[in-house]
């Protein structure tokens, strides 16, 4: 399977940044879309942000745009996401998700995507 590795986490204080990384592990065949999801405790899954093979075309949930930047390095197998002026609210464990290869994507839907990271950690306190 493709694995994806996340890596940035950390505890911040109110109004600081992140930046957040995934890079997928192998060989890849194809360059596919990523999104990144996040989960508080006793919350369900939330889509955050999501990116196009191409870079051309992203998408965010209303709460966070304007602050959070997906952006991807196809020559690393690298996808980003920088966080600015964080909130506590934004407090969650944070994974990052593809499609497998040849199938639709559906941007914001979690339940779509095929392959999935350990998830990082990012804290904000108030």
């Amino acid at each position: 399977q493709v694995q994806l590795v996340e890596s940035g986490g950390g505890l911040v204080q109110a109004g600081g940044s992140l930046r957040l990384s995934c890079t997928a592990s192998g060989r890849t065949f194809s360059i596919l879309p990523m999104g990144w999801f996040r989960q508080a405790p006793g919350k369900e899954r939330e889509f955050v942000a999501a990116i196009s093979r191409s870079g051309g075309s992203t998408y965010y949930e209303d709460s966070v745009k304007g602050r959070f930047t997906i952006s991807r390095d196809n020559a690393k197998n690298t996808v980003y996401l920088q966080m600015n002026a964080l909130k506590p609210e934004d407090t969650a464990v944070y994974s990052c998700a593809t499609v497998s290869g040849g199938r639709a994507w559906y941007p914001t839907l979690g339940n779509k995507y095929d392959y999935w990271g350990q998830g990082t950690q990012v804290t904000v306190s108030s």
